[in-house]
This record gives structure tokens, C-alpha cells and sequence, in this order.
């Protein structure tokens, strides 16, 4: 990996618990280019303005997102006051909802309530300052094309990194090794999911940047992971599919610690992050019940019998 500075910048969110070593955004800088990944919130931008000054950054030339969810991309118009001249790389069925915002803002503070006031408004960006492309420029980034978190993810190639957004969920290092947790939205798809991940194995990545959070090694065991926690969160819904609404959460909870290794080390998390990570875990399951509800029967049953 020949880069001369690689740094996560935390965006850490006081006033929500848990939000510590969660949210991050990256830089990295190369003799051709600068760039920041997924510059985070709004409400976080000096933080990331502040942290990139006492690197001495005084130019970006990319910034590069993900994904436009709040949390990842709400900030880059107020990123773009202070570094004007940097070009904005997004999938293209996210670029209008960048340069009119407002339905995204709409629908953050119905799904995320107070969380997305306290990440703070989406600013707008400049349309001559946004666009799409497969590969960006000379620079030797590649752009591949992810659904399954969002539509409209994407992770970035660069040698042998690999920044990989929400494609792997969460990791959470622990003393046991490590905690994961799929991310996964309430229009979720397991087959377009798996097959995103199936798509960077077969790059065979090194390194794995994970939004949320942090760098890892070797880059493809934590993709496999990641696929395989994705079958055995469909099948925990499937098996449950009997149980009462209230206490479905509870026996799913139950069965995953039993059943999914890098799960079980949820409860070696500190308290707060542990109360977030169960808050977050009840949003994963959301999408994944939608999912398998629209499954017909003859899925539903095979899901239950012997996952896909």
C-alpha cells in the first residue's frame, strides 16, 4: 500500500450514546492525488476540518462517498466551503439527492428521529461539483458498484485497499478478536447484498477500510464473515417466524449469540456501545424480516430447512 498518510478522523456524537469510534472519516494522501472518504454529518465537519488542518492538508482533490446516507455524506456541501475545488464522486443515482437534499433530509428525520437532528441538516453541494465515474481521473482509483446497504453504495479500490463503506457491516475489535454486525437496510435484498460481497472477495483486497469502523487485515476473511452473517441473520428470522412480535427480538438475540461466533462478542462491549449496538441490531433485523416476508412459502421454507 504506497500512500504517505493514510488517517482515520474520528466524528464521534456526544450527545448520543454510544456514538464513540463509530462514525470516522478518512483521508489519504498519494504523490497523485488527496482524498476524504465519506466526510461524515454535518454537525462533525470541524472536527474533520480541524483534524485535516493538523495534517496540514491545505487542498483535496476528491472527496469520495460511499454511500449519501446522513451519517456518511450529510456534511460534504460544508466540507466543500472550505475546500472549494474538490470534486465530489458518488453513484450517480445518489448525485440529485446531493444537489437537492431535501427528501433525503425528509426522510433521515423520519427513520432517524432526534439522531438525525443531532447529525444536523444535509447541506446542499454545488452541481458542477458532483459526478460519477467507474475509475476517477488518473489516480488509479477504482470505483465498484455495491448495493446492498444502499442502491446506491459503492466501495473504492486503491492498490490493495479497499474502502468498503457498509458492505461489511460493523467491526468492533474485542478481546476475543472481534464483534460484526450486518447493517442492513429496511429495503433490504439478500441475493443483491451477498453478490456485492461476492464481487470485492473477487478482488482480493488486502486491506478493508469499514465505515463503522476501522482498518483490517487480511481484507477477505472479514468479507467472508460478513457473507456468512448475512445467511445466518436471514435463517435466525426464518426459524423465529413463530414468535410474538414482543419478545421475537429477545429469542432472534438469543439464538444469534448461540449461532453467529462474531455476533456473540457483543457482550464483551463496553455498556454504551453495547446499548447502541442492540438499538442498531433491532434495525438490521427490520430489513431482514421485510425481506423474508415477501419470500413466497417454498423460499420461507428453505431458508428454515438449509439457507441459500
Amino acid at each position: 500500500m504506497n500512500v504517505r498518510q493514510l488517517k482515520c478522523i474520528y466524528l464521534d456524537q456526544p450527545r448520543l450514546e454510544g456514538f464513540r469510534n463509530f462514525i470516522s472519516s478518512w483521508y489519504i494522501e498519494t504523490d497523485g492525488f488527496r482524498a476524504v472518504v465519506d466526510p461524515g454529518p454535518l454537525s462533525t465537519i470541524p472536527v474533520l476540518v480541524n483534524a485535516l488542518r493538523e495534517l496540514q492538508v491545505e487542498s483535496i482533490d476528491y472527496i469520495l462517498l460511499t454511500h449519501i446516507h446522513i451519517d456518511h455524506a450529510g456534511g460534504t456541501g460544508e466540507l466543500l466551503k472550505y475546500f472549494p475545488k474538490a470534486q465530489v464522486i458518488c453513484h450517480q443515482s445518489g448525485i440529485k439527492h446531493m444537489i437537492y437534499p431535501e427528501k433525503l433530509w425528509e426522510g433521515s428525520l423520519q427513520v432517524l428521529g432526534e439522531t438525525a437532528e443531532v447529525y444536523g441538516e444535509i447541506i446542499p453541494v454545488p452541481s458542477q461539483s458532483i459526478s460519477y465515474a467507474s475509475d476517477v481521473g488518473n489516480t488509479g482509483i477504482r470505483v465498484y458498484e455495491t448495493p446492498g446497504h444502499a442502491p446506491h453504495h459503492v466501495c473504492y479500490g486503491y492498490e490493495d485497499l479497499v474502502f468498503g463503506g457498509e458492505i461489511a457491516g460493523v467491526h468492533i475489535p474485542v478481546d476475543s478478536g472481534r464483534y460484526m454486525r450486518p447493517a442492513t437496510p429496511p429495503r433490504f435484498i439478500y441475493e443483491v447484498a451477498r453478490d456485492s460481497i461476492d464481487k470485492m472477495i473477487a478482488v482480493q483486497p488486502r486491506y478493508l477500510i469499514i465505515a463503522h469502523h476501522g482498518l483490517v487485515e487480511p481484507a477477505v476473511s472479514y468479507l467472508e464473515t460478513a457473507r456468512e452473517q448475512l445467511k445466518l441473520w436471514v435463517r435466525a428470522v426464518a426459524v423465529t417466524d413463530h414468535i410474538i412480535e414482543k419478545q421475537r427480538d429477545e429469542v432472534i438475540y438469543d439464538w444469534l449469540l448461540n449461532n453467529d461466533p462474531a455476533f456473540s462478542a457483543i457482550e464483551q462491549l463496553e455498556a454504551d456501545i453495547y446499548a447502541r449496538e442492540r438499538y442498531f441490531m433491532s434495525n438490521s433485523l427490520r430489513g431482514i424480516q421485510h425481506y423474508y416476508e415477501a419470500l413466497p412459502p417454498d423460499r420461507q421454507q428453505a431458508w428454515k430447512d438449509d439457507p441459500a
